[in-house]
């Protein structure tokens, strides 16, 4: 805690006289865009992140809380996707002038809801695929390309994105994803933080099987 102040989820820029850096919930202006709180991007525009996302798009951007989003990654929604059954790719239907009506949602490849978990680190420029889920403590490698779920407390790194490890052993695991330390009110987070910072996995596994 720095100058006695509380952390603010609802504060735009977390950092004093640095806009690179903003608290992305503050921001969000589409109602198909939910983030938790005191998930950050190092960039000042978090909506330009998300492509292929149009006012007619029935699929949602959903992260959880206090996740690190590099600059340069990009959530890849699924309006990105073109018709794959036919002769063309090409969108006719979305161009003006254009003799097509818009094809079925049983003709068009739909992935649903593109969904982060909570302390995800995404590193930078990162490409996130349409319909991705990843797991709450996953780990993104820079300029990884993330077309399949990652589970967990998992690190993917690559194109395509491949698991190399994970972060922890399941029991640990099970213990954090049964803790679930985001959602704990502001002050016992403070209160925690000499755990969640702790390089000791041993205490750390001993503090959470205390606090079951």
């Amino acid at each position: 805690m720095q100058d006695k102040k509380l952390p603010n989820p609802n504060e735009i820029h977390p950092i004093p006289d640095y806009a690179k850096e903003i608290y992305i919930k503050p921001t969000i202006k589409n109602p198909n865009i939910i983030v938790g709180d005191f998930s950050y991007i190092a960039d000042s525009d978090f909506e330009s992140h998300v492509t292929n996302f149009y006012t007619w798009s029935r699929d949602k951007l959903i992260i959880g809380k206090f996740c690190q989003i590099a600059r340069g990654v990009e959530f890849v929604m699924n309006d990105a996707n073109h018709q794959m059954n036919c002769v063309t790719t090409f969108p006719f239907y979305t161009l003006e002038g254009w003799n097509m009506e818009k094809p079925a949602e049983s003709d068009m490849h739909f992935k649903g809801n593109t969904e982060i978990g909570n302390d995800v680190w995404i590193g930078q420029n990162a490409v996130i695929l349409p319909g991705v889920k990843i797991g709450d403590g996953a780990i993104v490698g820079a300029n990884s390309v993330v077309g399949s779920d990652v589970a967990p407390y998992t690190v993917v790194v690559g194109n395509p994105a491949r698991t190399i490890r994970k972060r922890f052993d399941d029991e640990l695991i099970g213990l954090l994803l049964k803790f679930k330390w985001w959602d704990k009110p502001i002050e016992e987070i403070n209160n925690l933080i000499s755990i969640l910072t702790s390089g000791d996995l041993e205490k750390v596994r001993v503090e959470l099987k205390a606090r079951e």
